[in-house]
């Protein structure tokens, strides 16, 4: 609430003050719990960087990386970011059939995602990389699970969005918050990602 200006102790008017609404203490707390992850994943990619030479007898980047996979996980996940900015505007609009046109195939793609995340692990494993083979595995098994983990989470966050629009067959501007706390969720992911596929791919595959 909004409360009228009154003069200090020597005259000096008072500023205004806000209380802060629920969705604005959510925003923030999304915010702050943001700010946390990319800490902890800055020090994973600082980890990786230290550690990914140190292969040990096991297989190195070089003969395990598949850039094909990756190329693809990498389309699908920021394609998903598109779908992500639709849904967050039908959102915005109340448009409740554009929330579940647009945030179903977001969340499809989180899936499809993953599933490459795992198909990708598999093959690592069959190719005699694990977390215990050498330093390099260890880092590398860490530091983009660590991320598979925030997408599945990210996709669960989206399915119980759409159950809970699902059953009141409506979006309303007070759910609008809510809509705007995953959007930045997964733009995070996303933006993550990004960085992983160069430090970790790119520069493991060429460098």
């Amino acid at each position: 609430m909004i409360e009228p200006s009154h003069s200090g102790e020597f005259g000096a008017p008072r500023g205004t003050y806000h209380e802060a609404t629920p969705a604005e203490n959510n925003k923030l707390g999304i915010w702050l719990w943001l700010a946390s992850d990319c800490a902890l994943f800055a020090s994973l990619i600082a980890t990786y960087l230290s550690l990914h030479g140190q292969t040990l007898a096991g297989p190195g980047p070089k003969q395990l990386f598949d850039l094909r996979i990756t190329v693809t996980a990498t389309f699908v996940l920021l394609c998903s970011s598109m779908t992500m900015g639709m849904g967050l505007e039908a959102a915005q609009r109340c448009d409740y059939r554009g929330v579940l046109r647009w945030l179903i195939p977001t969340a499809v793609l989180g899936l499809a995602f993953v599933g490459m995340q795992v198909f990708e692990f598999t093959h690592y494993v069959l190719q005699g990389l694990t977390l215990q083979v050498s330093d390099f595995g260890a880092s590398f098994f860490t530091l983009v699970g660590f991320h598979g983990l925030h997408v599945s989470f990210g996709v669960a966050w989206i399915t119980s969005l759409l159950i809970y629009v699902f059953r009141k067959k409506r979006v309303d501007q007070a759910d609008a918050w809510r809509f705007e706390a995953v959007s930045l969720y997964w733009y995070f992911v996303d933006v993550v990602w990004v960085v992983i596929f160069t430090v970790v791919y790119l520069m493991g595959k060429v460098g």
